[in-house]
């Protein structure tokens, strides 16, 4: 994909030329096609079903372009995960490590101390390989299964919670929208958790089928989220409307039988402090 023009040049112009371009762009955002101010509407919640394409997605609108930069610029836009995410960002280092690669984001973001890395001395942060390092993990998942036919949201789940994280999982099924927007305002505006999103690529107009990214910002007042696709090599970074990540994490996916759904992930609270035992009076 072509460099957007806004970013060419020293990054104090650039950003100078952002700032200039906002309210244009912001109203070329909301002029995009398939594009309005939040849907409130709801259709009936059903039952997750194989087929996601059923209604037609909204456009996607990439990160890179004008329009996606001015979404995330926006000052309603909820964006606090945004930047730790994208200071880690990965790709995935196979077609079925969209899991780990995204968990590797989550990990690193969240400062959570980390195994030695292999080739790089005493640094130490979370790779696509020492993620596998825990023997807690064996317990859900083995590195060799993964790279066949990746993870389902259980395994995720367990996974990142057997690297001492603290894991809530929502089934796509289980969620309303209106749920599902709760969970985008409350998480995109704290900075100590993470959202992971696994969902139907075909909801959203993409070729392809189930696939796992953060999500790292949201904008009410379009009604839009950010996806950092890990799978880079493929599609960018876009803008997803609301109620086509609802219909996608609602999809069934055909190895666990369940629905998609969410991981919303946090350290774990540090154990309560003990007083010693009293010395001698």
């Amino acid at each position: 994909m072509a460099e957007s023009p806004v970013w060419r040049g020293s990054p104090r112009r650039s950003a100078r030329a952002v700032r200039a371009l906002l309210p244009a762009a912001l109203a070329a955002a909301l002029a995009w096609p398939g594009l309005s101010r939040a849907d409130t509407s709801q259709r009936s919640p059903g039952t997750a079903t194989s087929s996601a394409a059923v209604q037609t997605p909204a456009p996607l609108i990439p990160l890179s372009a004008v329009a996606g930069q001015a979404l995330l610029l926006q000052p309603n836009t909820l964006r606090a995960d945004y930047a730790p995410l994208a200071q880690w960002f990965e790709t995935q280092s196979n077609l079925a490590y969209c899991g780990v690669a995204s968990s590797v984001m989550v990990l690193n973001s969240l400062a959570l101390p980390a195994p030695a890395a292999a080739g790089y001395g005493a640094y130490r942060f979370w790779t696509q390989t020492n993620l596998f390092a825990a023997a807690a993990s064996a317990r859900f998942v083995q590195p060799e299964r993964v790279a066949r036919q990746g993870m389902d949201l259980e395994q995720l789940d367990g996974l990142l919670s057997s690297q001492g994280l603290r894991v809530q999982r929502f089934y796509g099924d289980g969620l309303s929208l209106a749920q599902l927007r709760l969970l985008l305002r409350r998480n995109l505006a704290d900075p100590s958790d993470r959202i992971l999103a696994n969902y139907d690529r075909r909801a959203l107009g993409q070729a392809g089928g189930g696939h796992i990214s953060p999500l790292a910002a949201y904008d009410p007042r379009s009604d839009r989220v950010l996806i950092l696709d890990v799978a880079r090599y493929r599609y960018p970074a876009v803008w997803v409307a609301g109620p086509d990540l609802w219909r996608a994490v609602r999809s069934l996916d055909s190895s666990s039988g369940r629905s998609r759904g969410l991981l919303l992930i946090q350290p774990s609270p540090p154990p309560p402090e003990t007083a010693p035992p009293p010395g001698p009076s």
